[in-house]
């Protein structure tokens, strides 16, 4: 779909800033998107979160728009970068699920209490070092994912990683000592 001069007023009114002609860029293009996304994903659910990742996306890159192509190539490019990097996540979630379901299944029964044990000392961490831990070992991003994922330097992801294990491995242990394994 080739820009119209009318498109092309909206684009460079969004580029300064005016939200409604974004506005009228996304009533353009969102079924385009959505639709994208949706046969990229099998789920509506997940084609709209999509669809709505692509435009925010796209505003905040929008100044990165150089008119070499179309918009819509151009906003089409980052939705499909957006379902691949969904199905990424997907498949590496699913994996970590898979991984951690069987786990789970081949701890002995008497193993409960420790899966107790390291859940309340999980708890007993820095909000922002548990969420770290969680992320990063149990839902199984890398460091750089984890820091986009809290807003924060990878630097800061490997420091609270650092700290929070060392921490745990204190907790535990102070567990350990007190009979909590027989």
């Amino acid at each position: 779909m080739a820009d119209t001069d009318e498109e092309l007023g909206w684009v460079r009114a969004s580029q300064t800033g005016d939200p409604a002609a974004f506005g009228r860029l996304v009533g353009r293009h969102q079924r385009m998107i959505h639709a994208l996304a949706y046969r990229m994903t099998g789920s509506l659910a997940e084609a709209e979160d999509l669809a709505q990742e692509t435009f925010i996306a796209a505003w905040h890159q929008l100044e990165g728009f150089r008119g070499e192509a179309s918009f819509s190539s151009w906003i089409y490019r980052i939705a499909v970068n957006r379902c691949l990097n969904w199905r990424s996540r997907a498949q590496r979630r699913d994996s970590v699920h898979q991984a951690w379901s069987e786990q789970r299944e081949s701890i002995p029964s008497g193993d409960a209490p420790r899966a107790r044990q390291v859940q309340e000392a999980l708890l007993q961490l820095d909000p922002a070092q548990r969420a770290t831990i969680v992320l990063t070992v149990y839902d199984g991003l890398n460091h750089a994912e984890a820091a986009r994922a809290l807003g924060c330097a990878e630097t800061t992801v490997s420091w609270r990683v650092f700290t929070a294990r060392r921490k745990l491995r204190k907790l535990l242990a102070n567990v350990q000592g007190k009979g909590g394994g027989a």
